[in-house]
C-alpha cells in the first residue's frame, strides 16, 4: 500500500488532506513535492480538467479528469503529459485537488462539500 492509499482512505472518510506528492507526470500543474490540498468531492459534479485523487487500474493517483461518461457513472483519468490511465467509476474517485502551494484550483471549491460549506 502506497502513501496515496492512506490519503485516499482519509479523504473517502470525509477529511480534507494536505500532502506533498512526488513525481513529474502532472508538471506544470503540480510539481514534485508541492503542497496540495485534496477534499472530498461529488464525482457527478466533476468536469474535464479537474485534478482528482482516484484509483484507476489498481493504483491511486492524483491526475486529471480527461473525459466524462455520466451515463455509466465513470471518469477517464490521465496525467498532464498525454498518457491516459483509464476509466474509473465514481466510487473510486476520492477527492478533488482544491489548491497547489496555496493557490486555489479554478472551479474546485464549489465541488467539495468540505470547502463550499454544503
Amino acid at each position: 500500500m502506497g502513501m496515496l492509499d492512506g490519503v485516499a482512505g482519509r479523504v473517502a472518510g470525509g477529511a480534507t488532506v494536505e500532502f506533498r506528492p512526488t513525481g513529474s507526470s502532472m508538471v506544470p500543474l503540480i510539481r514534485s513535492r508541492q503542497r496540495v490540498v485534496v477534499a472530498p468531492v461529488d464525482p457527478s459534479e466533476l468536469e474535464t480538467g479537474d485534478i482528482v485523487l482516484a484509483r484507476v487500474a489498481g493504483t491511486v493517483c492524483l491526475h486529471l479528469v480527461s473525459a466524462l461518461d455520466p451515463a455509466r457513472r465513470r471518469v477517464q483519468i490521465s496525467n498532464n503529459r498525454g498518457r491516459v490511465n483509464g476509466w474509473t467509476g465514481h466510487d473510486r474517485v476520492f477527492g478533488i485537488c482544491t489548491s497547489v502551494d496555496g493557490v486555489a484550483r479554478p472551479g474546485a471549491a464549489g465541488k467539495s462539500p468540505a470547502v463550499s460549506g454544503r
